[in-house]
């Protein structure tokens, strides 16, 4: 593709974002034959090698400095085509060479080769309907159920992997069955150690090829739209690893890590951090994010390590960290770079998400840059899940003295856009599984994880599971082996995928559970301070007050009858859902199908109900 001045300049000025068009490699154009530039302003000289030239430079192969200031280098050559393998052979000013892998590249050789390959990205797309209705499956009021996802390990026939449309048929059956909205892949882009489990990039533009070429992953994603599901990307732009083919001191010097590694080193990943005050790198970056939404139709992006990029101090020691200009521990270049990032995804692609994993209390962040905020459109809710996992672990016996830990969630649950996660990183590290975090014998277990998903699932806010938490996996996540599927003939573990689907099919359909997500409207406490029976119960609220449905939390293993509750509304109240009916593994312990109100006040209401709670349970009700 050519280059304008116009290009050039927005290049240097870090505002072009579409970077991806013009840079790297580029098959056919005016006079057909393969385009390639790189951006090397501190190299000496810049040779093309690769198969096509056994790997050797000679003068044909050597690129040319453009000469308008922009430390782009270029050529084009008839060949190599498609299918080619190259690098860029770097001559620095010290008389260094390296051997750098193309950060532009559309496609890489695959592990543990670390060559960049020329590819031509046409795709004949059959998603049509999806992306003419996609804006309405991302909405704020939209029911957002997400399947999170390591394609490596989902399935694995023996010692190989799925490639990328195998995995999409099957997983589109499971999602699908399941009824989940979407997926959340790990990082797919390509990273030289597997084990990283795609966190450590070194292509932020291909598709590891351990799964298949990029059409490959196109049709992936493709297939999984024709089937009305969508597909959300983990993306990494907060470091990257010292692989030497990669972007480390890419031309002789630090070219897009900080040279102090005060700034440009990350201990806790033992990785590189962007230098987010250099134009050229902001564009790399924000070029990588609308790429994939452009290129590969993805609905969304999870940007990872938010409170890394966001504070100079994160996980540095007094004294191993510099201040901003205004002596405090804010990235003032990274939070500028995310409102960029967010405004620009905005404009051209509104109909997407944007999702940041951000585990402190920084203000705003899924709020309109405009307004202050960082303009993300979602943000995991790291609070919820540790306190709840926390009071989850707790011995019911016990659970009175925490029942803070509990309800603290719902006070603030409306100061973002909030996403619930139960994440990989909650099954790593000697964690255990989730199921294996619950306190009691098996029977408790699995009552405890459905109680837990219960009351997940009516909380405030969108939901996101990881891979074998839908059956509940014993033992804590592997990624050298698939999840244990077997377990499905065991009647506790099918039970609780039962349950996953009700309550996934439940909260579609209802919308007092998704409608109303990030306004006080949509939640209504009945009593959520009952911490002696470890009894929690609020209203889930849409604007019609006939869809409200009422939630109740059992947290002990104790039934308990005669429970009264104040409830908004006479009539019939429905049971509608039950964690502990005999179909997903519990006692069968409820309350009939059905319950009448009656003139009876309670908890500021003047009608209400006589329940049975069942024990370790979570209890849906509507009304007829």
């Amino acid at each position: 593709m050519g280059l304008t001045d116009r290009d050039v300049y927005l290049f240097r000025e870090g505002t072009q974002f579409s970077a991806h068009r013009f840079m790297g490699a580029h098959v056919g154009g005016p006079d057909a034959g393969t385009g390639f530039r790189v951006w090397a302003p501190n190299a000496r000289g810049v040779s093309l090698i690769g198969d096509f030239n056994d790997w050797a430079p000679s003068a044909a192969h050597r690129l040319r400095l453009r000469d308008d200031g922009s430390g782009i280098w270029e050529l084009r050559l008839p060949t190599p085509g498609p299918g080619a393998r190259y690098k860029y052979r770097i001559e620095t000013t010290a008389g260094e060479r390296f051997d750098k892998g193309d950060p532009y590249a559309f496609c890489s050789e695959a592990a543990p080769g670390t060559a960049s390959v020329v590819w031509d990205l046409d795709y004949d797309w059959g998603d049509a309907t999806w992306m003419a209705g996609r804006a309405a499956a991302n909405a704020p009021s939209a029911p957002i159920s997400i399947d999170e996802v390591h394609l490596g390990s989902w399935r694995r026939p023996g010692e190989g992997r799925l490639d990328y449309r195998a995995i999409a048929e099957a997983l589109a059956d499971h999602v699908t069955a399941l009824g989940f909205t979407h997926v959340e892949l790990l990082p797919v882009m390509e990273h030289p150690f597997y084990g990283s489990w795609g966190y450590q990039i070194t292509s932020f533009f291909a598709p590891s090829a351990r799964y298949g070429t990029p059409q490959d992953f196109m049709a992936f994603v493709d297939l999984l739209h024709q089937r009305g599901i969508g597909v959300i990307l983990d993306w990494v732009p907060s470091h990257f690893p010292e692989d030497g083919h990669g972007l480390v001191y890419f031309d002789g010097t630090h070219l897009y890590e900080h040279a102090d590694p005060r700034q440009g080193f990350q201990p806790e990943w033992n990785s590189l951090v962007f230098n987010y005050g250099r134009a050229e790198v902001r564009d790399f970056l924000g070029s990588s994010a609308l790429f994939w939404l452009e290129h590969y139709h993805v609905d969304g992006l999870r940007v990872d390590a938010v409170a890394s990029m966001l504070y100079l101090d994160y996980s540095r020691a007094p004294g191993a960290w510099i201040p901003n200009r205004h002596g405090g521990n804010e990235n003032l270049d990274a939070i500028a770079f995310l409102r960029a990032l967010n405004e620009a995804v905005g404009r051209a692609h509104p109909d997407t998400l944007t999702i940041a994993e951000e585990s402190t209390a920084w203000p705003q962040v899924s709020r309109p840059a405009y307004r202050g905020g960082l303009g993300f459109g979602l943000k995991w809710n790291m609070g919820w899940m540790h306190d709840t996992l926390a009071y989850f672990r707790e011995d019911p016996l016990y659970r009175k003295y925490h029942h803070d830990r509990l309800c603290f969630s719902f006070w603030y649950a409306f100061s973002e856009n909030f996403v619930l996660p139960l994440s990989h990183d909650e099954v790593v590290y000697g964690k255990g599984s989730l199921l294996a975090r619950m306190p009691g014998d098996a029977w408790q277990q699995f009552a405890n994880l459905r109680a837990l998903y219960g009351l997940m699932w009516a909380h405030p806010g969108k939901k996101l599971l990881f891979m074998g938490g839908e059956f509940a996996q014993r033992s804590e996540w592997r990624h050298e082996e698939e999840l244990h599927w077997a377990l499905l003939d065991a009647p506790s573990h099918a039970g609780v995928l039962r349950w996953v689907h009700d309550l996934n099919a439940f909260y579609r359909a209802q919308p007092a559970l998704h409608r109303i997500d990030f306004a006080s409207e949509g939640f209504e406490w009945i009593d959520g301070r009952d911490a002696e029976h470890s009894v929690i119960a609020f209203l889930r609220k849409a604007d019609d007050p006939t869809e409200t449905v009422l939630v109740v939390c059992n947290l002990t293993p104790v039934p308990r009858e005669n429970y009264r509750l104040g409830v908004p509304a006479g009539g019939i109240w429905y049971e509608r859902l039950n964690s502990d009916a005999l179909p997903y593994g519990g006692s069968g312990c409820g309350n009939g199908g059905a319950v009448d109100a009656v003139p009876l006040p309670a908890h500021g209401r003047y009608q209400s109900l006589n329940l049975t709670l069942p024990p370790l349970a979570t209890l849906y009700l509507t009304r007829a």
